[in-house]
Parts: C-alpha cells; structure tokens; sequence
C-alpha cells in the first residue's frame, strides 16, 4: 500500500511535473511544448530571484534561531518536575494550532494602530513602527513569529533524544567533577547529534516551504515592496494567479534541487557518518 501511495501521489505527479515544466499550459487548452524556454525565462526574471533572495535570507537567519531555541527549550523542560508537563504543553500547542490563524494573531500584536508591542513601546514614549508594513522592519518581524511560534515540534523531538542519554554517563563525569557546561558539550551534544542533524534538515525543508503565514500577512504579492515575497508564494502566484502552470512548473523543479543542494550541504558539513545516523 505504502508503493501504491509513493507511486500515485508522489512519483507520477513529479515526473509529470517535470513534462510541465517543459511546456506551455494555462491549464484549459493542451500543453505546448517549449523546451527549455521556461527555465531560460526564470533568469530573467526579477521576482523569481527576489522570491530566491527573500526565501534563502529567511533560511538562514531563523532555522539557526529556531534551533537554538527548541535545544534551550529542550533543556529546560527535561526537568522532573510536574510545573515541566505544564510547560511542554504551552510550548508545543502553537506547532498543532492553524498556521493562519497563528498569522492573524501575531498582525493583530504586531498592529501599528493597536498593536500591544506598540502599545507597550509607547509606555516608554517610544513610537513603534509598521512591524509588517515597512520592508526594513517586515522580514526580522517574520522572523520573529516563525521562530517563536513554530519551535515547539522541534522542541520535542530534541526533549526525546534528550530523555535517551545514559544516565551514567552523567554520573561518570559528576565523579570526575564536571560541571553542566562541560556535560553539555561533552555529553549532551554528541549524544543527540542525530536528532540535531534530523531537526536542521527538516527545519530547513520547512523553512523553504513558507507560504500560509506569508500569505496571510503580505499578501500574494509579499508586500511591502516584495520583501516577504517566498518562493513558493510567488510560485503559486504564478500557476493559479497567472496561469503559467509550465513556469510553475519550472519553478518547482529548481525549488527541488535548492533544497536538495542545501541537504547535501548540511550532511557534508556535519561530517555524521551512516553508521551514526539513526534518521
């Protein structure tokens, strides 16, 4: 069941996808066509790589956030004590609750009229500014909310691996006089290092894929001025809004092999061998 399902909703329509790329297609009459044309196109394209531009600063900048987060998480509700069940559920429901209206709330907080971080600002006679209006403040505003908003599941999935260290290995180093510093870098870390490795590629995947919460607060151009315009905004804008389901196409066809480059990378990088590797 499991080949029939990978066959149907994943292999054919990718190769399928790949055949549209290679064509000219609105949707209604048949596809025509074109060779290359729609991958040529996309270099001279403007949005395509502001769309590029926008999606790999957002990468970079909150999957490190994001990471760093959920780990601190992690630790610190690893805590027997009954006050960490509580906690663990506070941090884990905004990853289960509806990615629009998780961006509904954060614009109403974020608001320049009656926003409660303006509001707050304004106590301290500080005016706060368009968070998601102004195209310098939009982009690290968006980063805010992916980061402190989507970091529960990544969370738990760091508080798991955290539950599976050895406890004598703790009580070996306590012996030797090792405080929790030198039991976090030395311990800790190489421990989960496959869950590390796990958390950044699929925070990674996800970071690419973006596009509910930038919908909601941009718009399907990524306003202001383009700077919340993601990748895979733009590409939907580009199939169902403009009709050119053969760029689309392309477009999805390059997305696969940016986050297939990027993969690659941060395997080569963390240098975690196969046999390492519980993924």
């Amino acid at each position: 069941p499991w080949i029939i399902g990978f066959l149907v909703f994943t292999l054919i329509p990718s190769i399928y996808c790949l055949w549209i790329s290679l064509t000219d297609w609105d949707m209604f009459s048949n596809p025509k066509f074109i060779g290359l044309k729609n991958y040529i196109g996309l270099l001279h394209d403007d949005l395509f790589f502001q769309s590029l531009y926008v999606t790999v600063r957002f990468v970079l900048t909150s999957v490190g956030i994001s990471m760093l987060l959920a780990l601190v998480l992690a630790l610190l509700v690893n805590m027997n004590s009954r006050a960490m069940y509580f906690f663990r559920t506070v941090f884990y429901i905004p990853s289960v609750v509806s990615g629009i209206a998780v961006a509904l709330v954060w614009s109403w907080i974020l608001s320049p009229d009656f926003g409660i971080v303006n509001y707050v600002l304004s106590l301290f006679g500080i005016k706060g500014p368009d968070w998601l209006g102004n195209p310098a403040t939009a982009p690290w505003a968006f980063v805010v909310i992916m980061c402190t908003t989507f970091v529960g599941a990544p969370m738990v999935i760091f508080l798991a691996g955290l539950q599976n260290v050895p406890p004598n290995l703790y009580e070996s180093t306590s012996l030797d006089g090792a405080g929790y510093f030198a039991k976090l870098f030395y311990i800790t870390l190489p421990e989960i290092r496959p869950i590390i490795l796990f958390n950044l590629i699929t925070m990674v995947i996800g970071a690419f894929r973006t596009f509910t919460q930038a919908y909601t607060l941009a718009g399907k151009d990524g306003n202001p001025r383009h700077s919340l315009l993601f990748y895979v905004l733009y590409m939907y804008n580009t199939g169902f809004g403009d009709m050119r389901m053969g760029k689309a196409c392309a477009m999805a066809v390059v997305f696969f092999l940016l986050v297939l480059v990027f993969v690659i990378i941060i395997m080569k990088l963390t240098g975690l061998q196969e046999e390492d590797s519980t993924i």
